[in-house]
């Protein structure tokens, strides 16, 4: 039994709102102060996360990240401030969480998540949160969890809505049983391209915080089974049961995968680069675009964005959203030249396949879209 003199005086009184709560009290303090739990990702919901996880006492915090701090990630990424633009997330958040808690063992891993290190890492915590984006790092931290049998704590926000629900519990599903395979590579638009409202990730990272803690204390009602879903508009919270796949590859009850995989190339990132969707002789960079312009060449400018992201920033062209772009042909002028942007080169490329087929013969896509284009040429633009 756990008492009050395995705290010090100190700890006493950081965590006297949990000791004074039957349901945690001395004993379920030590069980936070003896858990890991690993935060892959410090971006929207890791940020969220990781505070409140640091500031409960948790004992072990992992949090994996290789990107550095942007502008544009302020507006939701409370872990940051303006002063550390530029910097390595993982340094900000070890210091943060060290100034918030330092009773917390902060372990940094300043890299991608890779199946090459899935395993390592992840074996190492008791809990796993997935605060990441995309698809490919969702499959990989689910088949890990699957195969180290660690608890999956999942959430995904866009635009005002966010869901959150818990993978991997004993008998419940996991994500291939919700999501059993990828979207189409450019078909779910990014956070960057369709925007999220800023406090969105802090209630799901919260969300997920205390999913996280009631698991280690063995309290509650976990939200496994049950995909949470948020509509911050409306503020609405819904659910929607989700039951184990007895036919999933990786959880049922005959599984067909049990080692890690090429998530790239299983999410159609190998196979559907924007370059190969696109054709790489169609392909222009920033800098020759920028030099055919100087040139005076005789081009069309096409944005696919939506209008939205148009009017946030553009280039001197002509809007056509991609999903209108097949019944509004006869609007382009076929004696130009044509170089299709959108945010990042994903739409575009889609957007220039689709206008070689229709018999538009000088056609080319803008690598890393506009995003390019404000980096390596215009920096006065803003990045989203």
């Amino acid at each position: 039994m756990s008492n009050v003199a395995d705290f010090s005086p100190e700890e006493l009184g950081r965590y006297g709102r949990h000791f004074v709560l039957p349901e945690v009290g001395s004993e379920g303090q030590k069980k936070l102060k003896s858990s890991r739990i690993l935060v892959i990702g410090a971006g929207g919901l890791g940020s969220p996360a990781a505070l409140y996880l640091a500031a409960a006492g948790i004992g072990r915090l992992g949090i994996v990240d290789s990107d550095v701090v942007e502008l544009s990630n302020l507006q939701r990424q409370i872990l940051y401030g303006t002063a550390d633009v530029g910097s390595r997330k993982t340094d900000i958040a070890g210091r943060r969480i060290t100034e918030l808690n330092p009773h917390v063992d902060v372990a940094l891993y300043s890299e991608r998540l890779t199946r090459d290190n899935a395993m390592r890492i992840l074996g190492e915590y008791d809990v796993v949160i997935d605060g990441t984006d995309n698809f490919t790092t969702r499959y990989l931290v689910n088949d890990a969890c699957v195969f180290l049998k660690k608890p999956y704590i999942y959430g995904s926000i866009f635009r005002f809505e966010g869901q959150a629900t818990v993978f991997g519990a004993a008998g419940g599903p996991c994500y291939r049983c919700l999501h059993p395979e990828p979207p189409p590579v450019g078909l779910v638009p990014t956070c960057a391209e369709g925007g999220v409202l800023g406090v969105l990730p802090g209630i799901i990272g919260s969300i997920q915080a205390a999913e996280a803690i009631k698991l280690i204390l063995g309290i509650g009602a976990s939200l496994a089974g049950r995909l949470l879903l948020l509509d911050a508009v409306a503020m609405e919270f819904r659910e929607l049961r989700i039951t184990r796949n007895k036919s999933c590859p990786v959880c049922g009850d005959n599984p067909t995968i049990t080692n890690l995989m090429d998530y790239e190339e299983f999410c159609g990132m190998k196979q559907e680069t924007a370059q190969e969707i696109s054709g790489v002789r169609t392909d222009i960079t920033a800098q020759q675009l920028k030099e055919r312009m100087d040139r005076g060449d005789n081009i069309l400018l096409l944005d696919v964005r939506q209008p939205h992201e148009y009017q946030l920033v553009r280039l001197n062209a002509q809007l056509i959203p991609l999903d209108q772009l097949g019944q509004r042909l006869s609007e382009l002028d076929r004696k130009k030249d044509i170089v299709v942007y959108c945010h990042s080169g994903m739409r575009s490329a889609f957007a220039a396949k689709l206008l070689r087929e229709q018999g538009f013969d000088n056609v080319q896509n803008l690598l890393g879209g506009i995003d390019a284009w404000s980096v390596h040429i215009d920096p006065s633009l803003v990045r989203y």
